[in-house]
């Protein structure tokens, strides 16, 4: 008996706590698909507009990809070209586009990764596509090709542009 006299209350008051939070958001408008994509161009359009300042800043000759990754091959290497599953190492400073420093290899050692396997930023894995063992790129990488909107969970923020400094020191092919 007690326990119906303490438990009817307290389905009462949930319920009507629960009745009001949907009377509160259902005056709220949600984002249809439409002003997400428009919101999304958006973004994209500020990050574009943020990287071509820092290159015009830098006095940077970059070239942007299809994809809208932008890079500088300073150093092409010798050979072919790396392309899936085969494994780079490579010395590597990270940084922020207002310089924040992120990672490099002079605290981490030289990074190894199997492209296409490794999990990488995929704007890094495509940009160490286009060089050949011994090469040295910068690649400034946006948001959509690097960790987005959640960052990685350590020091790269969310939506953060991402600049890397990179040389191919090792491969095994």
């Amino acid at each position: 008996m007690i326990i119906r006299v303490i438990a009817f209350p307290l389905l009462i008051l949930m319920s009507l706590s629960c009745n009001s939070d949907h009377q509160k958001t259902a005056g709220k408008k949600s984002i249809g698909k439409n002003e997400m994509a428009d919101l999304n161009r958006y973004m994209v359009r500020k990050d574009r507009e943020r990287i071509e300042n820092y290159i015009l800043r830098k006095g940077l000759k970059m070239t942007e990809t299809q994809s809208g990754l932008w890079y500088m091959i300073r150093s092409e290497g010798a050979g072919s070209n790396f392309t899936d599953k085969d494994r780079v190492v490579m010395e590597y400073e990270c940084t922020l586009l207002d310089g924040t420093f992120i990672y490099s290899s002079k605290e981490t050692g030289p990074k190894e990764v199997i492209l296409g396997s490794t999990r990488i930023e995929p704007g890094l894995d495509q940009g160490l596509r286009m060089l050949k063992p011994g090469g040295e790129a910068i690649f400034i990488i946006p948001p959509f090709l690097g960790w987005g909107l959640p960052g990685d969970g350590g020091k790269i923020p969310s939506r953060a542009v991402l600049v890397y400094n990179v040389r191919i020191t090792d491969n095994n092919r």
